[in-house]
């Protein structure tokens, strides 16, 4: 772990460092225009939907779990951040959902299955929303879910809620606004939003290494930054929660999937370079979570002139 410390440390050097500069400026993160967004959408998640079940678990959801405690099993704690998502927008059944940057559909199915929400979910990914349209029709939720593939600069209509989870690392800063005017002109009066997303305590690039061999165009903000999709558009934050700890258990988990499945992804890939870089991105990343390089977040908000909110926080949390 020491090791693996000093290796992320080094691959996310301290903002204000020379090298960390100078890494910046050979190395710009790719645009993520319409066009780039989807070329570096592909390049990470349309590695195959066979590759990633080999170590995300039954719910094939590539973010942050949520522990209830620390027995958890992967799957119970990625069941159990779906549900906290939905208690915190308070969905219930007959909303209108939009979603941006769907993954697998796991969030879109458990919004529909469980709440007899409507769901428009969108992905840029084609191999996931092919794996999202089918395991809804196996579940019988395909009259709820509808999975778009396209941008979510293409989102159109009303919803009574906006989520998305895990997309924004892969917005591009440049293009906060615009996806404020998205979440603005998408909700309705008393619409709610919620944005999970990886983060930073302060603003600073992500590391070169990691931008090129395995996130394409990431930048994960910080919460100064992601004010940036909220102030112009006067959207008001409700809630702000860090999930950094979640973080560390998912990635073990993760991790502990993928070294047991070893001798499988050497076969899909035929590329030992490729088994050791994506060992490299998951050890280091619970490196990062752990020492607090990297933070996560979700933040809940609404339209301004909302009144329709609970005064307390209870309704987050089971009775």
């Amino acid at each position: 772990m020491r090791f693996m410390v000093t290796v992320f440390r080094t691959l996310s050097a301290p903002e204000d460092s020379i090298a960390n500069r100078v890494a910046g400026w050979l190395h710009r993160p790719r645009r993520n225009t319409l066009a780039g967004s989807r070329d570096n959408i592909h390049r990470h998640y349309d590695l195959g939907n066979d590759f990633y079940s080999l170590w995300l678990g039954e719910t094939m959801a590539y973010t942050c779990a949520y522990y209830p405690s620390a027995e958890a099993t992967l799957d119970q704690a990625q069941f159990a951040k779906m549900e906290h998502v939905c208690r915190k927008l308070r969905l219930k059944s007959g909303d209108s959902v939009v979603e941006a940057g769907c993954g697998w559909g796991g969030l879109a199915m458990h919004m529909a299955g469980r709440y007899g929400a409507k769901v428009r979910a969108f992905n840029i990914s084609k191999e996931q929303v092919e794996f999202a349209r089918r395991r809804a029709r196996e579940r019988g939720l395909d009259h709820l879910v509808e999975f778009i593939e396209d941008d979510y600069r293409n989102i159109q209509g009303t919803y009574d809620v906006f989520v998305s989870v895990g997309m924004l690392e892969h917005v591009g800063i440049d293009h906060y606004s615009e996806l404020g005017r998205v979440v603005c002109r998408s909700l309705t009066g008393e619409g709610r939003g919620l944005i999970h997303s990886i983060g930073r305590n302060r603003p600073g690039p992500l590391h070169p290494w990691i931008e090129r061999r395995i996130f394409p165009g990431a930048y994960p903000p910080s919460l100064g930054e992601m004010m940036q999709i909220f102030e112009p558009s006067s959207l008001s934050v409700l809630d702000v929660e860090n999930l950094r700890l979640h973080y560390v258990r998912t990635l073990r988990h993760w991790l502990e999937l993928y070294e047991g499945a070893l001798d499988k992804v050497r076969s899909m890939f035929s590329d030992e370079s490729f088994v050791r870089m994506w060992r490299l991105y998951l050890s280091g990343s619970i490196a990062a979570f752990d020492t607090g390089v990297l933070q996560l977040f979700q933040v809940l908000f609404t339209k301004q002139d909302n009144n329709a909110i609970p005064l307390t926080r209870e309704y987050m949390y089971p009775k």
